[in-house]
């Protein structure tokens, strides 16, 4: 399975992310910072982690800035991309569960080691959305882009 991680500076816990990942034993492409090694802008990366998501070449997506949130809004400019700002891991399992969330948005700000890897570890717990759910994520799907 590949993950495209992208941040847009070199956070230590982006760093973090990126070895807690490879260590599950996932393919890991990297975007912004984390290839180039400067600051990168957050629309860019959001974008471009979203792009490849949505056209198949990555199965999900991790985006990292200092507050999550601009690399999510970000990647939701993208048609496919179900982008997810999670602080804890309840939030990122119901990200997965009901909405098949397929970015993951995080806070460099707000991260330790420890809650990165719990977050992790619980968005990669659900292989497949709630079926119950399935109406509403299709739904979501077929709302226009105004």
């Amino acid at each position: 399975m590949k993950v495209v991680i992208g941040a847009d500076d070199n956070y230590y816990i982006a760093n973090y992310v990126v070895n807690y990942v490879r260590s599950k034993g996932f393919d890991v492409v990297l975007i912004g910072s984390l290839k180039s090694g400067r600051q990168e802008p957050w629309p860019k990366v959001g974008y471009e982690v979203g792009k490849l998501v949505a056209s198949g070449t990555a199965n999900y997506g991790i985006v990292i800035c200092y507050t999550g949130t601009g690399v999510s809004i970000a990647a939701n400019k993208v048609r496919g991309v179900r982008a997810a700002l999670c602080v804890d891991a309840k939030t990122a399992q119901g990200a997965r569960l009901w909405n098949d969330a397929n970015v993951l948005a995080l806070s460099a700000r707000l991260l330790s080691e420890e809650v990165a890897k719990e977050i992790l570890d619980a968005w990669f717990s659900v292989e497949k959305p709630d079926q119950s759910e399935l109406p509403n994520i299709k739904q979501l799907n077929e709302l226009p882009n105004e």
